[in-house]
C-alpha cells in the first residue's frame, strides 16, 4: 500500500537554477500567483513582470502563490527595460520565447548550453509575446499539443516548459 507523503517527507532536493522568467503582459492576478507557485516548485532565480500598471497585490495573489511570491525574487519592468536587460543577456544567456510562430520548434528540441543562464519569455493571456521581444529571443519553442486548441493556459506552459529546461540542465 502506498502511503501520500506530506511537503515535509518528500525525498526533493532543492535547488535553484540560472533561469530567469520574462512575463510579458501576464496581468491576471491569479494567473500571477500561480506562476510564483511553479517558479519556486522548479527554483527559478527571478520573475520578471513586464508592462504597464501590473498590480503585484498581495491579497489577490496569495490564493494561488501559496505564499511562494515572497520566495521568489521579482520585479517589475516597462517593455523599454526589458528590451535592455534582453539587449545585454543575448550574447551570454540563452533566451527562449515560448510561443507558437512559424519558426519556433518543439520545446523537446531546444538545445542548451548548461553554462549558459537562461531566460524564459511567456507571453500574456490575449496577446502573446509582444513582437519587439519575440524577436530578441535566440530561440522560439512551442509545446506540441494533439487537440484541437492550440493554446494553453500561460501558466501551464510554463509548467511544461520550466519541466523540459530544467531537466535539460540538471
Amino acid at each position: 500500500m502506498q502511503q501520500q507523503l506530506t511537503h515535509e517527507e518528500t525525498f526533493f532536493t532543492e535547488q535553484k537554477f540560472p533561469i530567469t522568467l520574462l512575463c510579458d503582459g501576464i496581468t491576471y492576478q491569479p494567473n500571477i500567483g500561480s506562476v510564483f507557485r511553479i517558479c519556486e516548485a522548479f527554483g527559478v532565480a527571478k520573475v520578471i513582470f513586464v508592462g504597464e500598471n501590473i498590480a503585484l497585490t498581495p491579497r489577490k495573489i496569495n490564493r494561488t502563490s501559496r505564499a511562494t511570491h515572497l520566495q521568489v525574487p521579482h520585479q517589475v519592468a516597462k517593455l523599454e527595460e526589458a528590451i535592455t536587460l534582453l539587449q545585454g543577456a543575448k550574447d551570454n544567456s540563452e533566451i527562449i520565447a515560448l510561443e507558437i510562430t512559424d519558426k519556433s520548434k518543439p520545446l523537446k528540441d531546444i538545445s542548451l548550453n548548461r553554462n549558459k543562464p537562461v531566460v524564459v519569455i511567456a507571453g500574456g493571456e490575449v496577446n502573446g509575446i509582444s513582437e519587439v521581444l519575440l524577436k530578441l529571443a535566440n530561440q522560439t519553442a512551442h509545446i506540441t499539443m494533439y487537440g484541437k486548441n492550440s493554446s494553453m493556459n500561460v501558466v501551464n506552459a510554463v509548467g511544461i516548459a520550466l519541466y523540459e529546461i530544467t531537466n535539460k540542465i540538471s
